[in-house]
């Protein structure tokens, strides 16, 4: 299934994340890939708002690579890869497998591009936000069996 939405505001990116977030199962893996300001973790945000998790607490994990969030219903382990080299094994240097083992985690994983063409068992969803600024976004979504 493929969507393509266009966010005017900052609000309707969140919006799209609460709704994405209601679609969330344990064991999945959300890819997020779009530029520097392109409202990958606003749109993360919005997924955490709607599992319950205080927003304020949702921040970019460059230096860290990975927060943990837990909600009610997940594990979510949201994870940036930026500042990791895409020669080296980037699944293995975040502990990605360890991850997608527990049945209850949920992985969003920005900067996802980095991973070239590294393919999961788990249920996958691919996010692309393009646009910057005042712009609007345009924000792809493909899910993935």
């Amino acid at each position: 299934m493929n969507d393509a939405v266009i966010c005017t505001t900052p609000g309707e990116t969140f919006e799209l994340g609460e709704e994405i977030g209601r679609s969330l199962s344990g064991g999945d893996v959300v890819l997020l890939s779009g530029g520097l300001g392109a409202g990958k973790t606003l749109l993360t945000k919005g997924i955490m708002n709607s599992l319950d998790f205080d927003i304020d607490e949702v921040t970019s994990p460059s230096f860290t690579l990975v927060n943990l969030y837990k909600t009610p219903r997940f594990s979510v382990y949201h994870i940036d890869l930026w500042r990791l080299d895409p020669v080296h094994d980037i699944v293995t240097a975040v502990g990605l497998d360890e991850i997608l083992e527990d049945p209850v985690a949920v992985a969003i994983i920005e900067w996802a591009d980095r991973l070239g063409e590294t393919t999961f068992a788990n249920r996958t969803m691919k996010i692309s936000v393009d646009g910057d600024g005042d712009e609007p976004r345009n924000i792809s979504v493909e899910r993935m069996a």
